[in-house]
């Protein structure tokens, strides 16, 4: 009779254990599914923004090596601009577009560095789709590793399980230049779009990689540019296959330790500890301007070592087909020009300037021409009605910036 009232009593205190296991389980998955569905509200959007590895999980991605200081050399912005043929105010646009932070390096020294809404220079915040231009850095390391043979191979090749999926047989330089043919609904401000379908099955412990593989396709890829997040996810995919490392590690080997960088980072992941490359990545605004550095100095580091091929960094920010030009393109959902994961701005000019652009106002801004580099945070709670209109000053606005420093 004792040694069944003991078994009986292992058996209850079993039961329990999992059923508090379940409810710990149960109640993190539904305050994370609440911060997801609030993740953008005006009023904690900003905190939101430098927080984002206190709400969701997350890798770490150390730096090491020597830091690149800066060298500070401080010099004034025009406190006015030309756009739409009238005179605006800079103060004003940093304070419209919801600005957290604003840094501006002319020939790798610093000259200006804000920050506003309560952001320091330490705080990490989310690049959200800027982090597709650090996925193309490690799919340029990756070839040039030889874990990735050519941009030529079908994404199947190195991920198999996408053959069930619209990945299928995909070239993965149509998949880099977010020209796969996926079918993808990317409004963030559609409850019901995949995007935010996406963030919710990832709120309740959804595999990214499931979620990519139930995709299916639309078009026949490379003929059309359609702007679809879980490319860069494909892209990921292709480079922890062919490297046989996680994104974190590749790139903290390849990139973070040979940059300059002066704080780690993190990348945000779903539960089985799968980094979200297409938009998950959170850094100083300080290193995401070192990043942009690399790419205006051709692929060299301050120490002057090439860590990138000058031919990946030219490519990454060519556009090479009809469909990826900029400008009014039947061929295109977007009147940016797009290349390897970077963007190109609409109005062409002979300053060879591109850009990594991420939702709500995040922006690291390259002009070749006048040696200028401009990393912006933003937390835009208006993003979802005047996105279009935003993004476009912005660039005019960072135009004038390079233009107008000594």
């Amino acid at each position: 009779m004792t040694m069944m009232k003991r078994a009986l009593t292992l058996i209850l205190l079993v039961v329990c254990l999992i059923a508090i296991g379940v409810g710990i389980r149960f109640h993190t998955e539904i305050n994370r599914f609440y911060h997801v569905l609030t993740l953008f509200d005006p009023d904690v959007i900003q905190h939101n923004f430098r927080s984002m590895g206190t709400i969701f999980a997350s890798r770490d991605v150390a730096r090491s090596g020597p830091v690149y200081r800066l060298p500070e050399q401080p010099q004034p912005l025009s406190e006015s601009y030309s756009w739409n043929n009238e005179q605006r105010d800079l103060e004003d646009w940093l304070d419209r577009t919801e600005t957290t932070g604003l840094v501006v390096l002319k020939d790798g020294k610093m000259v200006f560095q804000e920050y506003y809404r309560g952001n320091d220079e330490n705080s990490r915040t989310i690049s959200w789709s800027v982090a597709k231009s650090f996925v193309s850095a490690l799919t340029g390391f990756a070839l040039q590793d030889g874990a990735i043979k050519t941009l030529e191979d079908p994404v199947t090749d190195y991920v198999p399980e996408l053959k069930t999926s619209g990945y299928n047989n995909v070239r993965l330089k149509d998949v880099l230049q977010m020209s796969s043919g996926i079918g993808f609904n990317e409004d963030y401000g559609d409850f019901y779009s995949d995007i935010n379908r996406m963030g919710r099955t990832m709120a309740l412990g959804t595999s990214i990689d499931d979620f990519v593989i139930s995709l299916k396709n639309t078009r026949e890829p490379g003929t059309y540019n359609h702007y679809v997040s879980m490319d860069t996810q494909v892209v990921a995919m292709v480079i922890t296959r062919a490297t046989g490392k996680n994104l974190s590690e590749y790139m903290e080997e390849k990139l973070w330790s040979h940059l300059g960088a002066e704080s780690d980072v993190y990348w945000l992941t779903d539960d089985d500890g799968v980094e979200l490359a297409f938009g998950g990545l959170n850094s100083t605004l300080r290193d995401y301007a070192r990043f942009g550095q690399l790419y205006l100095n051709q692929g060299k580091n301050w120490q002057g070592k090439q860590l990138l091929p000058e031919s990946w960094i030219k490519a990454s920010v060519t556009p090479d087909a009809p469909h990826l030009m900029p400008g009014k393109n039947p061929a295109s959902g977007s009147r940016f020009g797009y290349a390897y994961q970077w963007w190109l701005p609409e109005e062409t000019t002979d300053e060879g300037d591109y850009l990594a652009v991420g939702i709500y106002g995040q922006f690291i801004y390259v002009n070749p021409k006048h040696r200028v580099v401009i990393a912006k945070s933003s937390a835009y709670s208006d993003y979802n009605n005047s996105s279009e209109a935003m993004e476009t000053e912005s660039i005019a606005v960072f135009r004038h910036i390079a233009r107008n420093l000594k």
